[in-house]
Protein backbone atom coordinates (compact mmCIF):
# COMPACT_ATOMS: atom_id res chain seq x y z
CA UNK A 1 0.00 0.00 0.00
CA UNK A 2 1.49 3.48 -0.91
CA UNK A 3 2.47 5.69 1.75
CA UNK A 4 -0.23 8.18 2.79
CA UNK A 5 0.07 12.29 1.31
CA UNK A 6 0.50 14.83 4.07
CA UNK A 7 0.37 18.66 4.21
CA UNK A 8 2.34 19.81 6.78
CA UNK A 9 1.97 23.63 7.74
CA UNK A 10 4.90 25.55 9.25
CA UNK A 11 5.29 29.24 10.35
CA UNK A 12 8.68 30.81 10.29
CA UNK A 13 10.62 33.98 10.07
CA UNK A 14 10.61 35.29 6.31
CA UNK A 15 14.18 35.20 6.55
CA UNK A 16 14.33 31.41 6.82
CA UNK A 17 11.56 30.66 4.68
CA UNK A 18 13.86 29.73 1.72
CA UNK A 19 16.28 28.09 3.17
CA UNK A 20 14.01 25.94 4.67
CA UNK A 21 12.10 25.08 2.05
CA UNK A 22 14.63 24.47 -0.49
CA UNK A 23 16.99 22.51 1.56
CA UNK A 24 13.56 19.88 2.80
CA UNK A 25 12.93 19.70 -1.43
CA UNK A 26 16.71 18.70 -1.94
CA UNK A 27 16.88 16.36 0.75
CA UNK A 28 13.78 14.75 -0.69
CA UNK A 29 11.88 15.11 2.98
CA UNK A 30 8.81 17.15 0.85
CA UNK A 31 7.84 17.11 -2.83
CA UNK A 32 7.09 20.80 -2.66
CA UNK A 33 6.83 23.81 -0.40
CA UNK A 34 4.44 27.16 -0.82
CA UNK A 35 5.66 30.04 0.68
CA UNK A 36 2.96 32.91 1.55
CA UNK A 37 4.74 35.97 2.67
CA UNK A 38 3.86 38.20 5.20
CA UNK A 39 0.93 36.14 7.09
CA UNK A 40 -0.09 37.95 10.80
CA UNK A 41 0.19 35.69 13.71
CA UNK A 42 -1.56 36.07 16.84
CA UNK A 43 -0.59 33.96 19.69
CA UNK A 44 0.26 33.17 23.16
CA UNK A 45 4.11 33.22 24.42
CA UNK A 46 4.86 33.10 28.54
CA UNK A 47 1.79 34.81 29.42
CA UNK A 48 1.78 37.78 27.03
CA UNK A 49 -0.07 37.97 23.65
CA UNK A 50 2.69 38.29 20.68
CA UNK A 51 2.06 39.39 16.79
CA UNK A 52 4.54 38.88 14.54
CA UNK A 53 4.62 38.73 9.98
CA UNK A 54 5.59 35.39 9.41
CA UNK A 55 5.99 33.58 6.64
CA UNK A 56 3.48 30.03 6.22
CA UNK A 57 5.05 27.43 4.74
CA UNK A 58 3.00 24.62 2.94
CA UNK A 59 4.94 21.53 2.22
CA UNK A 60 3.74 18.33 0.78
CA UNK A 61 5.04 14.73 1.73
CA UNK A 62 3.68 11.32 2.98
CA UNK A 63 3.07 9.64 6.39
CA UNK A 64 6.77 7.72 5.75
CA UNK A 65 8.77 10.64 5.60
CA UNK A 66 7.10 12.40 8.68
CA UNK A 67 9.37 11.67 11.83
CA UNK A 68 12.29 12.33 9.44
CA UNK A 69 10.86 15.81 8.14
CA UNK A 70 10.19 16.77 11.77
CA UNK A 71 13.27 16.28 13.23
CA UNK A 72 14.94 18.18 10.04
CA UNK A 73 12.60 21.25 10.25
CA UNK A 74 13.08 21.22 13.83
CA UNK A 75 16.71 21.64 13.42
CA UNK A 76 16.49 24.59 10.26
CA UNK A 77 14.03 26.66 12.55
CA UNK A 78 14.74 29.40 14.70
CA UNK A 79 12.21 29.00 17.00
CA UNK A 80 12.01 27.25 20.31
CA UNK A 81 8.79 25.69 19.67
CA UNK A 82 8.02 25.89 16.23
CA UNK A 83 4.28 25.45 14.36
CA UNK A 84 4.60 21.97 12.96
CA UNK A 85 1.69 20.82 12.27
CA UNK A 86 0.25 17.25 10.02
CA UNK A 87 -2.86 16.80 8.24
CA UNK A 88 -3.63 13.61 6.61
CA UNK A 89 -4.90 14.47 2.36
CA UNK A 90 -8.05 12.23 2.42
CA UNK A 91 -8.49 12.82 -1.49
CA UNK A 92 -6.51 14.26 -4.23
CA UNK A 93 -5.71 14.11 -7.99
CA UNK A 94 -4.18 10.39 -7.95
CA UNK A 95 -1.80 11.93 -11.10
CA UNK A 96 -0.35 14.35 -8.57
CA UNK A 97 -0.34 12.25 -5.46
CA UNK A 98 1.61 9.72 -7.63
CA UNK A 99 4.13 12.66 -8.07
CA UNK A 100 4.55 13.73 -4.46
CA UNK A 101 5.70 9.78 -4.09
CA UNK A 102 7.51 9.79 -7.02
CA UNK A 103 9.53 13.30 -6.23
CA UNK A 104 10.70 11.60 -2.48
CA UNK A 105 11.65 8.97 -4.14
CA UNK A 106 16.19 8.96 -3.86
Amino acid sequence: MPPEALIVFCTCPEAYATTIAQTLVHERRVACVNQLAAVQSVYRWRERVETATETLLIMKTTTDLYDELEQRLRALHPYEVPEILAVPVARGYPPYLQWIEDSLRA
